[in-house]
């Protein structure tokens, strides 16, 4: 039977829904669950506004290069990451990623591929300063890493494991400071590093030469080693950038030209270091390796001295001591102050050649 509706009964059915509405504060559509507003393709979702750390990438990734050597063997094309400080394309990396090669291809962000030489390193620092033929590139600024603190938030940026698809991008914090470490070995001349900043920012072969930065975009490191899960977990290892500074401002204004070897291995000496190593003074640097056959090995320095002067100039910490070598020439005979256990010694050095990572 056919069902017909009086006029009272719309009324009826009508005040219902407005009293349905208004309990619920939402409209009541035939053929609707209440409460179920379905979505409308003309509502775009809201802008997500980017964190911090993206807009730290999108600052630097544009100074982050791809680092390719010729080492002379078929099939190996070892390679790294680097980071351009000079618009002139001067770009930063790291000594053993370049050491030895025949050829070096510094590769742009927008792909442009550059040939590359050395123009200044230092092995004891793991850093090479390398040289492209181009101009306008962009650049990354140079923070200040004796500012650092624990806890303190970095990016690691780099070219991790070689992956296709360009640079990768960990964070983390800063995990620990003056860090010293062995880095080498299956082949490799080992080394040992001094100052090194720890972070468990995730550091990969490949990462080694990119930058470590902080949350202004300043490089504070350069991604120099990581240890592996076998050994540490979520451990990885950059060179301050204050260890660095003096060999990249000395290669900027004499590109090429010979830098001073002294052939030690220091740590800066503080407060917490002379009371933990139990020494004579709190400023200096630390001589912890020296360099076989090297100047000051045969001018009689010992592991264990204190540096505290060179040339009359005092020395404070490891990087007044790379500031006060170069001020002199390979070449130069130089009065070494030391301190061997609480007996200050002078010694009479003479200045050799730092080697470049590849010969010019």
């Amino acid at each position: 039977m056919r069902r017909t509706w009086s006029i009272p009964g719309v009324v009826a059915l009508a005040i219902i829904s407005v009293i349905l509405s208004g309990c619920t504060g939402q409209r009541v559509v035939a053929g609707r669950s209440p409460g179920r507003t379905p979505p409308t393709a003309s509502s775009p979702l809201p802008p997500v506004e980017p964190s911090r750390v993206e807009q730290v990438v999108r600052q630097v990734l544009p100074a982050v290069v791809n680092v390719q050597t010729n080492i002379g063997q078929p099939g190996q094309v070892p390679e790294g990451t680097g980071f351009v400080v000079g618009e002139d394309g001067l770009v930063v990396t790291n000594f053993h990623v370049v050491e030895g090669a025949f050829e070096i291809e510094v590769i742009t962000d927008d792909g442009d591929r550059f040939e590359a030489r050395a123009i200044g390193g230092d092995s004891a620092a793991d850093l090479a300063v390398l040289k492209v033929e181009a101009d306008g590139l962009p650049t990354v600024e140079l923070g200040d890493s004796d500012g650092l603190e624990l806890g303190q938030t970095v990016v690691a940026l780099g070219f991790a494991l070689g992956l296709e698809g360009g640079p990768s991008v960990t964070s983390g914090i800063v995990s620990g400071l003056g860090r010293s470490i062995e880095a080498g070995g299956s082949g490799v001349e080992t080394r040992t590093y001094e100052d090194v900043i720890q972070t468990d920012a995730a550091i990969n072969p490949g990462n080694s030469g990119g930058p470590l930065v902080d949350l202004q975009g300043r490089v504070v490191g350069i991604n120099t080693a990581g240890v592996s899960a076998g050994a540490a977990e979520n451990i990885g290892f950059a060179i301050a950038i204050n260890r660095a500074r003096p060999i990249i401002e000395h290669a900027i204004e004499d590109p090429e030209g010979p830098s001073p070897l002294l052939g030690v291995s220091t740590r800066s000496v503080d407060a917490a270091v002379a009371a933990q190593l139990d020494l004579a003074v709190d400023q200096g640097a630390l001589v912890t390796n020296l360099l076989e056959d090297g100047p000051a090995a045969q001018a009689g320095i010992e592991t264990g001295d204190v540096i505290v002067e060179v040339a009359g100039e005092a020395v404070t910490d490891n990087d007044s001591l790379q500031e006060r070598l170069l001020d002199h020439e390979p070449g130069d005979e130089v009065e070494v102050g030391v301190l061997r256990g609480d007996e200050p010694v002078t010694v009479s050095v003479t200045l050799g050649v730092r080697p470049l990572p590849v010969e010019a």
